[in-house]
């Protein structure tokens, strides 16, 4: 059995100790960054999540006199890069782009996601979010949410929905449409969202819900049809296209927030750093110039707890849906 040591001699060993941890982790802040930083991205290139990370990560090298590499590690919603960040040392030399698809959905729809959002990850900073579109192929005869509900009632289990992968808000957005509407869609998941808005494009689906700046370009080019978004205000891209709920699915509601986190252990002063860059890069004029337009709703600057606070907040509320649901990622 172990045993705490209790002599003085000891005493002042662990003291020695923690203080030598403490200087180390001092030094190390006050010295970052000395290499690259590598930011993965748990999206495929020309998602939501690739977009702001490369944003992101051109203003952050500006800021901290490093290269900050992106590397997109899109499949199975985003795990595949999480999991890597949960194993990476905690040194703030490997960051990630982190959704509430892969913080919260993915914690209920996989069985074994491969990390603990809570207990893998150090919140370093809450960026924003987007609302989603509900969009059909151009050809489709659907003009309204409730016709999609009346196909999918008519012929149940027939009905498809395409995503950028289980998990992701593209996923979770149409398992609470089924579940508001009592119908029965399939869930087609392909490799990323730019393939899930082909997928809706050649009519391979009958619909899907995607994050506002991945489907701008194609409502705005008529290659796919919206039908309505999924905030429970319009959006100020699409001011003529109605929301759900005010469609008659009522109480329908699905924005999808995102940030940047670190391995857990990371030194609190370089999380501080970075939390500190991060918020200026996304407060600055360049940052609602460039994203504003395309759909992006950039939050005013934020400590990591209460990015943290959100994370917990949100597992307690999505995850009893998604398992009252039943989704899953098989």
């Amino acid at each position: 059995m172990f045993r705490f040591h209790t002599s003085r001699r000891y005493a002042l060993r662990a003291v020695a100790g923690v203080a030598a941890v403490l200087a180390a982790g001092t030094a190390i802040a006050q010295g970052y960054p000395t290499k690259p930083i590598r930011l993965l991205v748990p999206l495929a290139a020309g998602s939501t999540a690739d977009i702001v990370s490369r944003f992101a990560g051109q203003e952050l090298s500006k800021a901290l006199g490093q290269p900050v590499v992106i590397e997109n590690k899109p499949g199975a919603g985003g795990t595949i890069a999480m999991a890597e960040l949960a194993r990476a040392a905690p040194d703030g030399y490997t960051i990630a782009f982190a959704s509430q698809g892969t913080l919260v959905f993915n914690q209920a729809i996989y069985a074994k996601p491969g990390y603990d959002s809570v207990k893998d990850f150090a919140p370093v900073a809450f960026v924003g979010g987007v609302s989603n579109v509900m969009i059909v192929p151009p050809a489709s005869t659907a003009t309204k949410p409730t016709d999609m509900v009346a196909a999918a009632k008519a012929k149940p289990g027939e009905v498809t929905f395409s995503s950028g992968g289980a998990g992701t808000s593209h996923h979770l957005s149409g398992v609470l449409f089924g579940q508001i509407t009592g119908t029965q869609l399939v869930h087609v998941p392909y490799k990323g969202a730019p393939q899930g808005v082909q997928a809706v494009m050649a009519g391979e689906v009958a619909m899907g819900f995607f994050n506002t700046p991945t489907v701008i370009a194609q409502i705005k080019g008529g290659s796919v049809k919206p039908l309505g978004v999924t905030s429970l205000a319009r959006s100020p891209l699409l001011p003529n296209v109605p929301t759900l709920d005010e469609q008659g699915i009522k109480g329908y509601e699905v924005n999808t927030w995102f940030g940047f986190v670190a391995p857990a252990g990371t030194p609190p002063d370089v999380v501080a750093r970075l939390n500190t860059e991060f918020n200026r890069i996304f407060a600055s004029a360049e940052a609602k110039e460039k994203l504003g337009p395309q759909g992006f709703d950039l939050a005013p600057p934020m400590a990591p707890a209460a990015f943290g606070k959100i994370i917990t907040d949100d597992l307690g509320k999505w995850v009893p849906i998604v398992k009252a649901a039943g989704a899953t990622a098989n």
